[in-house]
């Protein structure tokens, strides 16, 4: 579960020892790439239904195996949480977008952006090889609107999400993904940074689908 108290905690046990003592730390990386469709609820939904971008994920995966292997790491304290945990996930930079928008003009409408994810959880019905999560969090997004029939609009607003992902593992280093998601931004009306007089007329949800493949690997730092 990505970005929870608990296993931050956890993940702050394990990794301050080794950097007061520049230790050399081996983590499974997980990297997900793959296409995403976007619906702009409202007046863009009318004009033209779907955008097109990337769905993008990096994240250290730290699993049963991984923290039973490491468990000498973990201060006493914490070893009973640490033995309960199937899987903590961690991303590594808030710098790292979790979607870009890359619609270019095929009709009168184009968009281009990125959306930011702060801050994620993430809650796992059931575990691999087919996981299926619900997540939620807290997003940032900044998009260019150009049209021939729409306001051209920098649309920029903070929101949250919700959503539903189910993750397949065809191999241990191989996995394939797909969900939705729906972001509820405070509203913005088209042409300007202001809230629309009605809320049908603005931008205000926005719902993606995706698909992902990713690859895992181990990568070794010295902290």
């Amino acid at each position: 579960m990505p970005l929870r108290s608990a296993p931050l905690l956890l993940l702050s046990a394990l990794l301050l020892p080794a950097l007061a003592s520049a230790q050399r730390l081996t983590v499974p990386v997980d990297v997900g790439v793959g296409p995403a469709a976007f619906a702009f609820f409202g007046p863009v939904f009318e004009d033209q239904p779907i955008h097109t971008g990337l769905k993008i994920s990096v994240q250290a995966v730290l699993d049963k195996a991984w923290l039973k292997k490491n468990q000498r790491r973990v201060p006493q304290r914490y070893r009973k949480y640490a033995s309960s945990l199937d899987e903590v996930r961690i991303s590594p930079s808030l710098l790292i977008p979790d979607t870009l928008i890359i619609s270019p003009k095929l009709r009168d409408t184009g968009m281009y952006g990125a959306t930011w994810k702060p801050l994620s959880l993430g809650v796992p019905l059931t575990s691999s090889p087919a996981r299926l999560s619900l997540g939620a969090g807290l997003l940032l997004t900044y998009a260019y609107l150009h049209s021939n029939t729409l306001p051209n609009t920098h649309f920029v607003r903070p929101g949250a999400e919700v959503g539903v992902d189910l993750e397949l593992q065809l191999s241990k280093r191989f996995l394939v993904s797909l969900g939705w998601e729906s972001a509820f931004y405070v509203p913005q009306e088209l042409g300007g940074l202001g809230l629309p007089e009605r809320l049908r007329d603005g931008i205000f949800h926005v719902g993606q689908a995706y698909l992902q493949l990713h690859v895992r690997f181990p990568y070794t730092a010295r902290l």
